[in-house]
């Protein structure tokens, strides 16, 4: 990492008490219970703080050595603690100090346990810059993060040749949240996964998969921990997890992920394409139009309400005008819009009623249906696919959704360049029975298409170079 480089760590800050940031303070305090002995540990730091002008959000990576628990047979590491997605100093050079009562910044600072390999005397620095990435999201989105979320890497987390390369996030199991001057900080840990074990959190939840590498030694343990030489995933390791556990956690309680962002278009096929006010003008090679601030938000909330556990499955109405009191004062929670103020319309669009549609997917987005499917409309909820090429989104509900502007009249209805796809459960059982073959473990061959003339509706599964030209 260009602007950045391992320093000695906390004794460089500890020469004047009075002068020590409080939000640091408070954080190093923490990280001393834990390590007594490790007062001074070796530093990832940013040489141009972000406050300066630097490219990277944290000021500073931690790293301590941890010895492990033999009794719970939790094997040595490294331990890397973030600092700075808190406010560290409370004078609103980096985040705006909104009191005592309220989160620190985000509200969290990251950490990371990687299994010290044997012979090693000091720490991998990747993490750190790992740890930035994920930081860098968070700044310029305001999309926190909280635990049971994982985010799709898509690339060896140190660059190795190593199947872990996503994420999931946790509790760390040591760090105690602790409370600033600034507001009250807790710390989520980043645990590296392999693909299939991501597929799994989504189908499923990230808790769920969570609990399973707990009970896998090689995995992760109690501690979590990651090891970058693991090659084997724990559905390798147990074969009956995915069957016993996932596929039944699946049946019961549904999945939790409720949108993707992802590769996708759609057409209406009910209006010869020459009409003016044709909402084709979102599909591939063509302008997509702008949705509103109003529409954006509807969406986001849509997605954050079906990541909330016990949330009431609920889309916002088209012409309702929310309130700040109707959330807390806070920074966005994950794909949440707005953090508080109350959302006034300034664009009007009309809803249209859809009489045919044509849905295009990616591979990766297609593999998803089946999610869509089965981990959410059967169990009354809605899933949203948000296109990364445009303002495009593609919200499947079920029958049970309050607030959808589709009915089992219309199914299909559009509102600006968002559609929405109401689903009764014998057709969402006619649909899972058609695509069975899009299976995340099997790369198909491309096109697919699967079509329902009856239900006037077309689904095809195109490769990613027909999503990559750039939309004018």
């Amino acid at each position: 990492m260009d602007e950045m480089r391992p320093s000695s760590g906390a004794a460089a800050h500890l020469g004047l008490a009075s002068i020590f940031p409080p939000g640091l303070q408070a954080i190093y305090g923490e990280c001393r219970r834990l390590y007594p002995d490790q007062a001074n540990p070796l530093q990832v730091t940013a040489i141009v703080k972000y406050w300066l002008g630097g490219p990277d959000p944290l000021d500073y990576i931690s790293m301590y050595r941890n010895v492990g628990c033999p009794g719970q047979d939790v094997p040595e590491h490294w331990h890397y603690v973030s600092l700075g997605l808190s406010d560290l100093y409370g004078d609103n050079r980096v985040h705006e100090f909104t009191g005592q009562e309220g989160p620190s910044g985000f509200g969290f600072e990251l950490t990371f346990r990687l299994k010290r390999e044997a012979g090693e005397t000091a720490p991998p620095t990747w993490p750190a810059e790992l740890m930035q990435g994920l930081a860098r999201y968070v700044f310029q989105s305001e999309n926190t993060f909280c635990s049971g979320d994982h985010i799709s890497w898509h690339s060896p987390l140190d660059n190795s040749e190593s199947r872990i390369q996503h994420m999931l996030l946790t509790e760390d199991p040591q760090m105690q949240p602790v409370q600033t001057p600034f507001g009250h900080i807790s710390f989520l840990q980043i645990v590296g996964v392999c693909t299939e074990e991501l597929q799994a959190a989504q189908q499923w939840n990230g808790q769920g998969i969570l609990d399973l590498l707990r009970g896998v030694h090689i995995a992760g343990g109690p501690w979590l921990i990651t090891d970058m030489r693991r090659g084997e995933t724990i559905f390798e390791i147990d074969p009956h997890l995915q069957q016993e556990r996932v596929d039944k956690g699946i049946e019961t309680d549904g999945s939790n992920l409720s949108g993707v962002s992802a590769k996708c278009a759609w057409d209406d096929l009910s209006r010869p394409p020459e009409d003016e006010d044709d909402s084709r003008s979102i599909c591939i090679g063509s302008q997509p139009r702008r949705l509103s601030d109003k529409d954006t938000e509807q969406i986001r909330e849509a997605l954050r309400k079906g990541l909330e556990i016990n949330s009431k499955s609920v889309l916002p109405p088209i012409s309702s005008q929310r309130h700040s009191h109707d959330r807390p004062q806070s920074r966005k929670d994950s794909l949440e819009s707005e953090s508080s103020a109350a959302i006034v319309p300034h664009e009007l669009v009309r809803t249209r009623q859809l009489e045919s549609v044509h849905l295009k997917f990616n591979q990766e987005s297609g593999t998803l249906l089946p999610l869509c499917l089965r981990g959410r409309l059967l169990h009354g909820r809605h899933f949203t696919y948000k296109s990364i090429n445009g303002d495009t989104a593609i919200t499947f509900v079920s029958t049970g959704v309050e607030g959808a502007f589709a009915t089992e009249e219309h199914p299909y209805a559009a509102h600006g360049p968002w559609l929405q796809i109401l689903l009764t459960e014998e057709f969402v059982e006619q649909m899972l029975a058609d695509v069975q073959d899009l299976s995340p473990r099997e790369v198909s061959k491309l096109p697919k298409e699967y079509s329902w003339p009856n239900k006037k509706l077309k689904i095809s599964v195109l490769p990613d170079t027909v999503f990559d030209s750039p939309l004018q």
